[in-house]
């Protein structure tokens, strides 16, 4: 019989934050989106005081002030790492497991012994992802992918579940009855509104609802949610991604740019960003898009423009990039207005080698991909940036600000942490 399994990490980039250090315990904490924007992870003492999810930080300064709110900016190479470990702690449990988020991952439960309790085994998998990675988490458990989203809500809400809720059928009903449809894996804006037209205000409703007539509403996905919630399982983790079909690397600006070496070098870095996660992905790229544009939101004046560029040859190699790239920049570039964005975007992704090439142009050396090779394997070592091309610059200040931003403490040789004896 299949049950499934959701882990999902509590508050996970402010658990990220605390782990190396605890003095943020019990204080009101809150990390912020790319260029210190926005909140998009809050503490539970921060989301006491009322900030919201998605706030603009200039909009809460003086709460933040008064209240003496600590302020992170977003440290993606360190959650990203902490995820990893956290996936490693839950294949203790079972060998089928989907990354589902950076913070949530599925397990496939269905090999689990018929006289097994799965809140127990709940149990445990928070205790051995407290005790060797330290992040808390909360697990939901159900017959269905939809389900055990659904059980994972409850047992965030509902302190008595003690971080473990398992949907089990003899009160699955009264369970759903106390759960607002909204809170359905899914189920939002448009799709909401038909719903609470028709009268269906909770998540029992919905289950309640015919299969036809979810399909006539919510298409053949809501018609699938209707089945999860009664049990059918409609999908299975996925546990082998289909390779992705395109790969952007876009930043907005710590400063307005208005000088074109900057942005030479702001381009040259993203198209350099964009050939490791194809080489990380064992996939080559056939066309390659560069945009610029100012702000939109205020009264400078407004310019916008792409470039797209099909390469002779399909590669991944990011001194090609960058020399695309550049000369797509080239060609949009305009003096006189103050940049806030820009990007690099990759189409037409193949597998690594196994583009179409052209008969008089020659294929990318063995050289060529042994230079990245080596690249690749230094960053990794000691960390992103060790070595890179020099058109990506030095000092790079249009770079995102990022003024709260903590250590790199499991990637980054010079930010491990110290211990005094």
């Amino acid at each position: 019989m299949p049950l499934f399994a959701l882990v999902d990490c509590n508050n996970f980039y402010v658990s990220c934050e605390r782990l190396f250090d605890p003095k943020l315990e019990g204080r009101a904490v809150i990390v912020l989106s790319n260029n210190d924007g926005c909140a998009v992870s809050r503490s539970a003492e921060a989301k006491a005081m009322g900030i919201k999810m998605g706030v603009p930080l200039f909009k809460i300064k003086d709460l933040v002030a008064s209240q003496q709110v600590v302020v992170r900016s977003s440290n993606y190479a360190l959650y990203g790492d902490i995820s990893a470990r956290v996936d490693a702690a839950l294949s203790q449990f079972s060998p089928r497991i989907e990354n589902y988020s950076i913070d949530e991952s599925f397990l496939d439960l269905s090999d689990l012994p018929l006289d097994a309790d799965p809140v127990a085994l709940g149990t445990a998998m928070r205790a051995t992802v407290l005790q060797w990675v330290g992040i808390p988490t909360c697990v939901g458990i159900g017959p269905t992918k939809t389900l055990a989203k659904l059980a994972n809500h409850i047992a965030k809400t509902n302190p008595s579940m003690k971080g473990v809720c398992h949907l089990r059928a003899e009160r699955l009903d009264a369970m759903l009855a106390a759960v607002n449809v909204k809170e359905v894996w899914g189920i939002g804006g448009s799709y909401l509104e038909r719903l609470n037209a028709i009268g269906v205000q909770t998540a029992l409703d919905l289950k309640r609802l015919d299969p036809v007539r979810a399909r006539e509403l919510l298409t053949v996905v809501g018609q699938r949610t209707v089945q999860e919630l009664n049990g059918i399982a409609c999908s299975d983790l996925d546990l082998h991604p289909k390779p992705k079909q395109a790969t952007a690397v876009t930043r907005s600006f710590g400063k307005p740019v208005t000088a074109y070496r900057e942005m030479e070098e702001a381009v040259s870095f993203y198209a350099a960003r964009a050939g490791e996660k194809l080489r990380k992905a064992r996939q080559d790229c056939g066309y390659i898009s560069v945009f610029i544009r100012t702000n939109v939101f205020n009264k400078d004046p407004k310019y916008s423009a792409s470039r797209s560029i099909r390469l002779p040859v399909p590669g991944n190699d990011s001194r090609m990039l960058i020399h695309y790239a550049l000369h797509g920049l080239e060609s949009i570039w305009r003096e006189g207005y103050r940049y806030a964005k820009a990007g690099v975007i990759l189409n037409e992704l193949v597998p690594e080698g196994t583009g179409q090439g052209q008969l008089f142009q020659p294929a990318p050396s063995g050289q060529s991909s042994a230079m990245m090779q080596v690249m690749d394997q230094l960053n990794k070592r000691m960390g992103r940036g060790t070595v890179y091309q020099a058109v990506t610059g030095i000092k790079r200040d249009w770079s995102l600000r990022a003024e709260y931003r903590s250590p790199h403490y499991t990637n980054r040789w010079t930010d491990l942490p110290k211990v005094r004896c």
